[in-house]
């Protein structure tokens, strides 16, 4: 089976590599169907085993991707600091300069973040829920890439979308002290809840930090179950994966 990914329109640099994996192809089961990627969300660690070496050999990834434990946080590793041994690093963004240095984010409704140098320099990753965005992870991965701002381009992969994620005021106020925030709040029918559009004001954080181009892929993951996981519509559930490398 031909792996099935996701990639920008534009390409963010010569040599920097960009993809989204969908859910199928993979050997999990039940609400894991059928690429889950992700050990910590329950499924047979044999099944996530498989379904990571299929990734790897459908890719030709130059090596293991740099697997993340994800706590919405804004810890930046980099390439270099990665672990040696089978140690998962506790992390939300990655950047690298190595080539061959494989970077990966797991989702299933968070924003998947893409951040590399157009001249294919560097290339960084970020995982960024609403708290991780109020927090500062994107700020943090751009700070960390150590090339200007307005010579990064970004791409915001799959993620849920305003129309199908609805908040309460805890997500708002999170935001409240963020100039021009509110504009990616709707109110919902429910009083003192809204619909917040997340990847809308994931591109606005960048584009203050002055990142010079941003892309969103304009995929829903909540509203496509047969090619995306979505927490929120499903509870146990699995995760797929945003890759980004600079090819050797």
């Amino acid at each position: 089976m031909t792996l099935e990914d996701i990639t920008p329109d534009v390409p963010l640099a010569p040599r920097v590599r960009t993809l989204a994996t969908v859910r199928t192809g993979g050997v999990s089961t039940n609400g894991y169907a059928s690429l889950n990627l992700a050990l910590h969300v329950g499924d047979a660690p044999e099944a996530v085993a498989r379904n990571r070496r299929y990734l790897r050999n459908a890719l030709a990834l130059p090596w293991e991707p740099l697997w993340m434990s994800q706590v919405h946080g804004t810890r930046v590793i980099h390439a270099k600091e990665a672990p040696v041994n089978n140690d998962v690093p506790v992390a939300d963004a990655a950047v690298t300069k190595v080539p061959g240095q494989v970077l990966a984010v797991l989702t299933a409704d968070c924003l998947p973040v893409v951040v590399a140098a157009r001249d294919g320099r560097a290339v960084g990753v970020a995982h960024a829920g609403w708290r991780g965005i109020a927090a500062g992870v994107l700020e943090a991965a751009v700070n960390a890439m150590g090339v200007p701002a307005g010579d990064l381009a970004a791409w915001i992969g799959p993620a849920i979308s305003a129309a199908c994620y609805e908040v309460d005021g805890t997500v708002r106020t999170a935001f409240a002290d963020v100039p021009g925030a509110g504009w990616f709040f709707t109110p919902a029918r429910d009083e003192g809840h809204w619909y917040c559009d997340l990847p809308a004001l994931a591109e606005a954080r960048l584009r203050d930090l002055g990142v010079g181009s941003v892309e969103q892929s304009g995929l829903c993951t909540y509203s496509e179950p047969d090619r995306f996981y979505s927490y929120r519509r499903d509870g146990e559930t699995g995760r797929f994966a945003t890759l980004a490398w600079i090819v050797p």
